[in-house]
């Protein structure tokens, strides 16, 4: 399919209609089929361009990157269960006695200490967490913000991962920025100004330890889970397979919570560490088939026959199967939004009301608008940082001032502020998928959390313009 600059109003139909339809039905797999053929209808692509559109779509590094490390991570929860790790570390913190306060503070701190990879993090806090958090009755809808929360929002503001790098690299050749050095001296610059990952995370930290109090429909989630004892509401579809919620430890081994649990976490962060610091590329997918094969290894030691391995690896697969069906027709509906130039719209509404004082937050709004309606920041960001540094730049005379800065990070936040709503994005599939939660449930209760945080860094963002530039 050939890629159209810009169809004006049309082009924000495919991803409006996946949205709304996934709201109003509660399946997000249907919604998204129906946005994907109406798009390419309107395209004039006919009917025949679906099967063309998911060809093309899924046929890329991109999706399968992600798809792979779904199904890697897939395996290794499943390997965690069937030795009995996960069970062990859940009755180690069950012993601990902690409160439903503790558990929340211990998913926040454990998402922010795997920062290196925004996917590796929400699947890897919700499925460790699940059944404490689950122990201490506390809604799936809550786990799965605070894994979402504790993702993409923490990896765009350290500067050693790979969010760093791409934003910087998107920095470099314009303005007075003419080194990957000099871009990462104004992302490192630009991290005080990302405010909506700063105000999301801290959100998540006061909400867990009871300083602010859960409202809108979180609040009715955890009272059910509280008062009803339901972690997730009568009806709801967990993104996961029961091949992964359902498993038991295999009969007679012993439990080794770090053999099985601590060790092979410890590799994945260590490898994708090491990696990104030899070859400014953090080798994540390497990282996890390297732990498969060592458990794979370790669980033939410790006494789990063969078969038995390979039906707990059949059935990791399994269990990510929902999650990777979802992403790709997700990855479907942002490479059409792509194609029919939604981006492009976007900005072309807002250059007629552009002025220094504004151009933070009105950069912040449309990132955020774009990375909403096509469920990818990154896309955003390769988009958004070539529109928006040129012109902070054409305000200051191609010198780095607090505009520029405000407009670098308005750029990285934004992107995430939308991602972190859209029912598209593929983290927030990932955190439902994690917290075995029902997709639409997280979206709705995160939602209101995200947009309070979205419009504090909008205030922010208006303050900076008026004051500093």
């Amino acid at each position: 399919m050939e890629e159209v600059v810009n169809m004006g109003i049309i082009s924000i139909i495919p991803s409006l209609l996946a949205i709304v339809l996934s709201f109003v039905t509660r399946n997000t797999i249907v919604s998204l089929v129906v946005a994907c053929i109406s798009g390419t209808l309107l395209a004039g692509q006919g009917l025949l361009g679906f099967p063309t559109l998911l060809k093309e779509s899924l046929g890329t590094t991109s999706f399968s990157w992600v798809m792979l490390l779904n199904t890697f991570i897939g395996i290794i929860v499943a390997y965690f269960q069937k030795t009995g790790a996960i069970q062990g570390f859940s009755q180690f913190v069950h012993d601990k006695k902690l409160s439903r306060k503790g558990v929340q503070l211990v998913s926040w701190v454990l998402g922010m200490f795997v920062y290196f990879s925004d996917s590796f993090s929400p699947l890897f806090v919700g499925s460790t967490m699940r059944s404490i958090s689950d122990k201490a009755k506390i809604s799936r809808e809550k786990l799965s913000y605070i894994a979402d929360s504790t993702s993409a929002p923490v990896s765009v503001l350290v500067p050693i991962t790979g969010w760093a790098a791409y934003l910087a690299s998107l920095a470099v050749g314009v303005g007075c920025i003419a080194t990957t050095e000099d871009a990462s001296a104004l992302f490192i610059k630009a991290i005080p100004y990302n405010f909506y990952p700063i105000f999301a995370v801290i959100l998540v930290g006061l909400i867990a330890s009871g300083i602010v109090k859960d409202f809108g429909p979180m609040k009715k989630a955890e009272d059910r889970a509280m008062n009803e004892g339901k972690v997730l509401r009568d009806g709801a579809v967990p993104l996961i397979g029961k091949e992964l919620t359902e498993m038991k430890a295999y009969e007679g081994i012993k439990p080794r919570v770090f053999l099985n649990f601590i060790l092979p976490v410890l590799m994945i962060i260590t490898i994708a560490i090491t990696t990104y610091i030899k070859f400014n590329s953090a080798k994540t997918m390497e990282a996890f088939l390297f732990v498969i094969i060592f458990m794979n290894i370790s669980m033939l030691i410790q006494g789990i026959p063969f078969k038995e391995i390979m039906d707990t690896t059949t059935n990791g697969v399994k269990g990510a199967i929902p999650a990777v069906m979802l992403l790709a027709l997700a990855y479907s509906v942002n490479s059409l939004s792509t194609q029919m130039g939604t981006a492009n719209y976007i900005v072309s509404l807002s250059e007629s009301f552009i002025s220094p004082a504004l151009l933070p937050a009105i950069i912040f709004v449309i990132a955020a608008i774009m990375a909403f309606a096509t469920g990818s920041s990154w896309g955003t960001f390769a988009i958004c940082m070539p529109i928006a540094l040129p012109l902070a730049f054409s305000f200051t005379n191609d010198t780095i001032t607090p505009l520029v800065i405000a407009s670098f990070a308005a750029v990285a936040g934004g992107g995430v502020f939308g991602d972190h709503c859209s029912p598209l994005s593929d983290t927030t599939v990932l955190s439902s998928t994690g917290a075995a939660a029902d997709h639409i449930d997280h979206v709705k209760t995160q939602l209101p959390y995200s947009l309070v945080c979205g419009a504090l860094a909008v205030v922010a963002y208006l303050i900076i313009g008026f004051v500093f530039c």
